[in-house]
């Protein structure tokens, strides 16, 4: 039985003490991740689950899973800030970041569903944030209404990130229909005309066709994901 009693999350305005003292961006109000001081590159990216895997200060923890294996995170993120936030000075040498968490956006999710987990991913990355964490914002975007102004005013995926920083997006299982094709390539070129960021860290699969036109444009690293690696030998 897990240690937490799951709660209704909108008895207390959606967890309200995560955004305090937080700026909103845009219309919709989606809690700020600010832009850290120095652009740090982690030396690689491990799932949460895995993340005991390796002792290195220079990994970042990343949620590249299904929910329910950081659900902890999601209902309980003030359990974390000794692990995540209590950390030496980060520099290039020896930092401790987080990735924000990867909530999921089904396409066939209520767009009104896509927002709050937009919201929780922006409010949990900013509330590590202001608690000391190096945050890296993990970008997702799931049908066109949330990457494009198709209905809303802004482009609803990339509220909360500032512009000309750095960002971590993930491809695997992106690719597996031409109807996921589309929507990557339509959201990466949507992400890149916002956001316009100076570093992008890809968790997966970095096809040339795709992301060629963007390479003179930023710093793209790429990093396998945990499956090819295990399957490749090198956990």
């Amino acid at each position: 039985m897990s240690k937490h009693k799951r709660k209704a999350i909108i008895d207390d305005g959606m967890n309200s003490e995560l955004v305090y003292g937080a700026d909103f961006d845009g219309y919709l109000g989606i809690p700020l991740i600010r832009k850290p001081d120095k652009l740090i590159i982690p030396a690689d990216i491990v799932p949460f689950t895995k993340r005991n895997r390796t002792n290195s200060e220079k990994v970042a923890v990343g949620f590249y899973e299904m929910d329910t294996e950081f659900s902890d995170v999601l209902i309980s993120p003030a359990d974390y800030i000794e692990e995540f936030c209590k950390q030496p000075l980060v520099t290039p040498e020896n930092i401790k970041a987080i990735l924000s968490p990867d909530c999921s956006l089904y396409r066939d999710a209520p767009l009104s569903v896509q927002i709050s987990n937009i919201y929780r991913n922006r409010a949990i990355g900013y509330y590590y944030q202001s608690h000391g964490a190096y945050v890296i914002p993990q970008v997702r975007w799931g049908n066109a209404l949330t990457y494009t102004t198709q209905v809303l005013p802004e482009r609803a995926a990339f509220l909360g990130v500032e512009k000309h920083s750095i960002v971590a997006i993930g491809t695997y299982g992106c690719f597996k229909t031409r109807d996921d094709k589309y929507h990557f390539e339509a959201g990466l070129a949507a992400m890149m005309d916002t956001l316009e960021p100076k570093i992008v860290l890809v968790y997966g699969s970095m096809n040339e066709k795709v992301f060629g036109p963007y390479l003179k444009s930023a710093q793209f690293i790429a990093y396998p994901d945990w499956i090819t690696r295990v399957k490749g030998g090198d956990r």
